[in-house]
């Protein structure tokens, strides 16, 4: 399957627009866009910019996944206007935009819910509109009916048509048949050939005429478990093995460190990842088939957890290690064509080492483009032993810009939650 050219060396941003700015509104927001492409992000994905529901509604805001109107502006965030405005300045500065689509479930008192037919929900036997999982303030479509699909349909393509945006990150995807999502693509292909899908799930099927990208559940999960020490590296390297057995080689997985459900329900990426955060960073742009996301505040290292259904505003920043720390591995990512998503990427190569539950030492290599992975993920000192062999030979340490020797045989102290990626002169 052939993915937009622009993807497969793509960083994602997921843009919270509620708490982003003390306005929280799509002008303010569209104020950071010249930071974030100095940055390095390639792609902006909003959070659900739509009408919220008031029925049921959560916290004081409620929540963006409550949708009343798929073809409208939620007024907090302001209207039209400045959502084109958005678009607009994004496109100017080579950015990509792209929505969060919520396509099992609407708001209560959804205006589907007044205008459409009583099929288009699934109901209980008094006909009241059945609510998903505990999620009280939603309302569960049909996909029996064949009329949703082609509502939901029309209304994507109203996005696409009279405001110019680049594709979607779909809510919950694996909730709604696999046979509709590839009927979006073939639909949505018809008039923007370059759409780009994101699916928030990870089923098997994903990759079947459907999607581009979806999330990696499962290796995020690895990583934290490391992290907190309720598992080794070997866990983390079953996880990577299984996946690329499991999926395509042309499939994008997103990967991250944080996201707006970690962050707002199981906390921050400090919280969840400590002393070991930076590494597992690093590995989310290292990774095969990686397409990484940073999420709104990590830029700039903001140890919180977001409200989720009322306003919590990220306080204002100036630039700092954290922003350098990825602004370097967002060019890190870009130069190296080894490190880019899906088929367009290198090799996966592991160089064995003597302390497997510990270190992680790899290549990524394509034609004349090689980087070389050391990691210790653990909080030892490791004492590491390994040969590189055809790989030793002169390179630049690409967080540091140092020159430095790898060796055809490798040992030493190793400390604790260090890495090094190595890239050809």
């Amino acid at each position: 399957m052939k993915h937009p050219e622009w993807s497969y060396s793509a960083v994602l941003y997921e843009m919270n627009v509620r708490q982003l700015t003390s306005e929280g509104t799509l002008a303010a927001a569209a104020e950071h866009l010249p930071r974030l492409k100095e940055l390095g992000i390639d792609c902006i994905w909003l959070m659900p910019i739509y009408p919220i529901g008031a029925e049921n509604r959560k916290g004081s805001e409620g929540s963006y996944y409550s949708i009343s109107d798929y073809c409208n502006i939620n007024p907090s965030f302001g209207n039209f206007d400045d959502f084109d405005a958005f678009v607009t300045a994004a496109h100017n500065l080579g950015l990509k935009v792209i929505l969060d689509w919520v396509a099992n479930h609407t708001a209560r008192d959804a205006k589907w819910l007044q205008d459409k037919p009583l099929d288009w929900y699934k109901r209980d036997e008094n006909g009241v509109a059945q609510v998903p999982w505990d999620w009280s303030d939603t309302a569960q479509l049909n996909y029996d009916n064949r009329d949703v699909w082609q509502g939901q349909i029309e209304a994507m393509k109203f996005w696409i048509e009279r405001h110019n945006i680049d594709g979607f990150r779909c809510d919950m995807a694996m909730l709604v048949p696999i046979e509709f999502w590839q009927v979006v693509r073939f639909s949505l292909n018809q008039i923007k050939p370059d759409i780009f899908l994101l699916a928030e799930a990870e089923e098997d099927n994903l990759f079947q005429n459907a999607f581009d990208a979806c999330y990696s559940w499962r290796l995020h999960h690895a990583m934290c478990d490391v992290a907190q020490g309720k598992s080794r590296v070997w866990t983390l390297r079953d996880t990577i093995h299984a996946d690329r057995r499991r999926f395509p080689k042309w499939s994008m997985r997103m990967t991250f460190t944080s996201n707006h459900d970690e962050n707002s329900w199981s906390g921050s990426e400090f919280t969840r990842f400590g002393a070991a955060l930076e590494p597992m960073a690093a590995l989310t742009f290292l990774l095969p088939n990686s397409l990484p996301l940073l999420y709104t505040g990590q830029e700039f290292g903001y140890d919180h957890s977001f409200e989720f259904f009322d306003r919590d505003p990220m306080p204002e920043f100036e630039r700092n290690r954290h922003t350098d720390f990825y602004t370097k591995l967002c060019s890190i990512y870009h130069s190296h064509k080894a490190l880019h998503s899906a088929d367009k990427g290198g090799s996966f190569i592991e160089i064995d080492n003597n302390a497997p539950d510990c270190l992680m030492t790899f290549v990524r290599e394509r034609e004349d483009d090689r980087v070389v992975v050391i990691a210790n993920l653990s909080p030892y000192t490791v004492f590491g032993d390994f040969h590189t062999g055809i790989y030793a030979g002169e390179y630049i340490d690409a967080m540091t810009d140092k020159q430095t020797t790898l060796y055809e045989h490798m040992w030493g102290d190793i400390t604790p939650w260090s890495y090094k990626i190595l890239i050809k002169p």
